[in-house]
Parts: structure tokens; sequence; C-alpha cells
């Protein structure tokens, strides 16, 4: 098993030296973990195919589901895609840097196994000083999905990345803790009008402001398994951000999804079960179970989509058996949140009626 080295950098002011060590794993067909503002990526050079299949195998991910390219600069999406139109030139200008991928058709250059073999790709330019030193540095475009065994909930700091991948990768930059905490909103260019595959850092009502029409995937906002056939983004087709415990999720108006949350806990804990609560900061003091972590408050759905990932690690950490999660409001980042939420339970839902 190789070693995987950690490299601890400054989140502001990357040292140049640590990022040229990591960048040469790239280079040379590697594999980097490193910090974007949403979540911790793992990059390969995306155009190296062997480097990108080898991405595939480390994560233990679906050859069927394309990861989102990274590029360093705007320019290089013109390398990378068939035609750059108006609305994609604009949403560039408006929010990169920053948690929006844009879906294009791909030009040749770009090998079929970094899409997956789909037609389109999947390109952001990330808001964090390490993840563009090191694009810049690598002189590439770096496919990263985020760097977390499949389907296990997305990595938020390096030790969440090391439980995952440690021995599996060459390199890990250790900037701390991301700021956003869900991955990028994906926006599809080659439909009209654009179409949300998957809600995330940048909120469909900030995109709506922008282009007027922008219409949201079923399985974006989807509270039951959708049947997908060729997934045109990450996080469409498979079972994602699951800890190993299972995940079921309350949803309703806030009063009675307390009431609802109580019941369940009784009846897993009648099944000898141990069971964790994720809950706010107002419905705290409300419960019983074995361990209830709060993501924060309702008024702050920011620092609750930064708490979401880290939170589902650690109640695996306590080896919980079910957490009973409550459900969120479905705006601004409550959809990314909720759309995490859902899959994490498997759709598994329970509906607080009155």
């Amino acid at each position: 098993m190789k070693e995987t080295l950690v490299l601890k950098v400054d989140s502001e002011k990357p040292e140049i030296e640590k990022i040229r060590i990591a960048a040469d794993f790239i280079k040379n067909g590697g594999l980097v973990a490193f910090p974007t503002e949403t979540v911790y990526g793992l990059g390969a050079d995306a155009l190296n195919p062997k480097a990108v299949l080898a991405l595939f195998e480390a994560k233990k991910r679906p050859l069927d589901n394309p990861p989102i390219v990274h590029v360093g600069e705007i320019g290089t999406v013109y390398k990378l895609v068939k035609e750059v139109s108006p609305k994609a030139e604009l949403l560039m200008r408006k929010f990169w840097p920053g948690p929006l991928t844009l879906i294009f058709k791909r030009s040749n250059v770009v090998p079929s196994v970094t899409v997956a073999g789909l037609d389109t790709i999947a390109i952001r330019m990330p808001r964090h000083n390490v993840a563009l030193a090191l694009l810049r540095e690598s002189n590439c475009p770096i496919a990263a999905p985020s760097a977390n065994l499949a389907g296990k909930p997305s990595p938020t700091c390096a030790s969440h990345v090391l439980e995952d991948l440690n021995g599996r990768i060459d390199a890990v930059l250790d900037a701390g803790p991301t700021h956003i905490g869900v991955e990028s909103t994906v926006l599809d260019l080659t439909v009209e009008p654009p179409q949300i595959l998957r809600p995330g850092g940048t909120p469909y009502e900030d995109l709506k402001r922008i282009l007027g029409r922008v219409e949201l995937h079923p399985v974006a906002i989807a509270d039951r398994e959708v049947a997908i056939e060729k997934a045109r983004s990450p996080g469409l087709k498979h079972k994602h951000y699951a800890p190993n415990a299972e995940v079921v999720l309350v949803e309703g108006e806030t009063s009675k999804i307390v009431d609802k949350v109580k019941e369940l806990v009784d009846s897993y804990k009648q099944e000898k079960k141990k069971v964790g609560v994720l809950t706010t900061d107002e419905n705290f003091s409300y419960y019983k179970a074995d361990v209830v972590k709060s993501l924060g408050s309702r008024k702050n759905l920011t620092v609750i989509a930064n708490n979401l990932f880290r939170l589902l690690r650690e109640f695996d950490s306590e080896k919980v058996d079910v957490i009973v999660a409550e459900g969120l409001p479905l705006e601004g980042l409550g959809l990314a949140v909720m759309n995490r939420l859902r899959k994490a339970a498997g759709y598994k839902i329970f509906k607080a009626e009155k």
C-alpha cells in the first residue's frame, strides 16, 4: 500500500514549494486530494485517461458517474468545449470562481473516460486559493470528484479524506475545513431553459435572478427514487452521501416533525438500536436519543450546510445504528441540504402530517 503524503498548507497563501510537490504528482498521472470552497476534491489530470481511471479505482466510483473538471482560468474552458454561449460567458463572469458547475458539449481533446462516455462535460472554477494554485501549477484541467469512497459523506476536512483514502492516493493538501460544506450547483447549459441537475452552493434563486428561466431537474427535488438512464452530472444516479448508519428523514411542518422524530426514536429504541437524531438548535432540547447533534439554527442555512457531512461522519464514529434527521425548508441552501439528506436516506422519508 502506498503512503499518502499529507502537506499542510496555508489556505490563504499556500506555500508554493508544497503546491509544486502536489502538482508534480498530478503531472505524472498521480492523485491528489485538495480543498475547494465546497468540499475536498480528489484530483487527476483530466486529459490523462490512465490517471482518471486510477481516480475511479481509488474512490471505487462507478465508471458511469462523470467527475467535474476544474479549471484555473476561464480561457481553459474554450479548449474543452465545442461552444461557449453568451449565457455561459455571463454565468462564468458572474459566478466564477465559485460553487457553480456548468455543463457544455465537450470537445474532442477530452478523453471519453473523463466524461463517463458522454458528449457533455461538467466544468467549474473553484473559489479557493489552494485549489487555484494547484490548478495553475499543474498546468492542466483537473478532474476532481469529492475525495471520499463512493457513496460516503463528502469530506469537509483532510481527516475525512484520510479516513476513506489513506494509502489509496498520493497526497492530500490540508488547508483546514472547507467553507460551504455541500458541493457545487450543477447547471446544464445544453438544454433550454438551463436545468439544475444538482442543487448546491449557488442557490437556485441566484441563478433565476440572472437568467430569468431556470428549471429544476426532477431528481434535484425528488423525494423518491427517480430512474436515470445516463447521468449527466455527479450525484444524479448512485446512492450518495450516506454514512454507515441507516438514515431516515422526517419532513413536514416543524412542530409536527418533532413529534414524529420522537415517535421514531422510541420505536427504534424498542428494537434495541442505538439511535442518533440530527436536529437543529431550535429543537435540540426536545430529544432523548443516544446521540443528538445539531446542524445549527434553522435561521442560518449557511451554517447548516457547512455542518452536514461532518456530523454524518461523527454519527458513524459514535457507532449509531440509525440516524433520524429533521427536514428543512427547500429554499436557498436548504434545497442542497435536503437533496443530500434525501439521498443519504435512500429516500426513506416520513411525512409528519397535521
